[in-house]
């Protein structure tokens, strides 16, 4: 449930992306999405591409979502994808999502608070949730400490307080009761929280990429194997960690195979109506 998709052909390297790689290390996978395309499929695994559009913010151009789109269209049998939105770009914002959805075939919305700098219960943004309701696709914020920026002068000017589960994307929850909203991520510091908001809200998942399982807190190991079997979803948030290490480390976690299947397979179908 994430896959970061190389970047486009074409635009220049995002210094985000080389924050994220420095960070967990993962500087030497640089693989082309065929490479990456037949990785899943020796995995017998579906990838879900994500992108962030952060221009407004950051200024870095973005991946298209034509790009995506095209990327998922050559590899459709292990790739789906979200689109990548800025939020910032308002009534722009909402046609894109649009069109991403209805002409270019992609399966949802794709939202970073900390690098695209918004609270997610600003009302500003409802609209772009109303409109991933209307068209019953669900939306995924990044959740807890981001990566992006972490060891650069003032974090890159990225701030922590956007990703924080409560009040923001409970409140979503709240006033969109239709919306299927993922928190990707373990939501550190905020795991205690983010465990509540999907105890409490039906719509609310959580996928467990970029922490692998050994390092994943234990209250949230718990509540995926118990009360929330039925909202975990698997992700690894390659490259910057292999589906090969995180499957790995979640073998030495002593979970029954019906739960796993729930995890690794059942949630997400559900989710994304495959």
């Amino acid at each position: 449930m994430h896959v970061h998709i190389p970047r486009q052909p074409g635009l220049p390297p995002s210094h985000m992306e080389n924050t994220l790689r420095n960070f967990f290390n993962a500087n030497d996978n640089n693989e082309t999405i065929d490479d990456i395309a037949n990785m899943y499929r020796k995995l017998d695994m579906m990838a879900l591409l994500l992108s962030i559009d952060s221009e407004t913010t950051t200024g870095e151009i973005p991946d298209s979502n034509d790009y995506i789109s095209s990327v998922v269209k050559e590899h459709s049998d292990v790739f789906i994808a979200f689109a990548a939105i800025d939020p910032w770009k308002e009534k722009q914002a909402i046609e894109e999502l649009e069109r991403s959805v209805v002409d270019l075939g992609l399966k949802g919305l794709k939202l970073h608070p900390v690098q695209q700098s918004f609270y997610p219960n600003d009302e500003k943004f409802y609209p772009l949730y109303q409109k991933c309701s209307e068209l019953s696709v669900p939306v995924l914020f990044h959740c807890g400490m981001a990566a992006s920026g972490t060891g650069t002068p003032g974090g890159g000017g990225l701030k922590l307080k956007y990703s924080a589960p409560i009040p923001g994307m409970d409140d979503v929850a709240a006033d969109f009761p239709d919306l299927t909203i993922i928190l990707a991520h373990p939501g550190w510091p905020w795991i205690n929280d983010q465990i509540a908001v999907a105890l409490h809200k039906p719509n609310v998942f959580i996928d467990l990429s970029g922490w692998s399982p050994k390092y994943i807190p234990k209250e949230l190991i718990h509540e995926s194997i118990t009360r929330l079997n039925h909202k975990i979803l698997f992700g690894s948030d390659y490259p910057f960690i292999t589906p090969e290490r995180w499957l790995n480390d979640w073998g030495k976690l002593d979970i029954s195979k019906e739960l796993e299947e729930n995890i690794f397979l059942n949630n997400a179908s559900k989710i994304l109506g495959i």
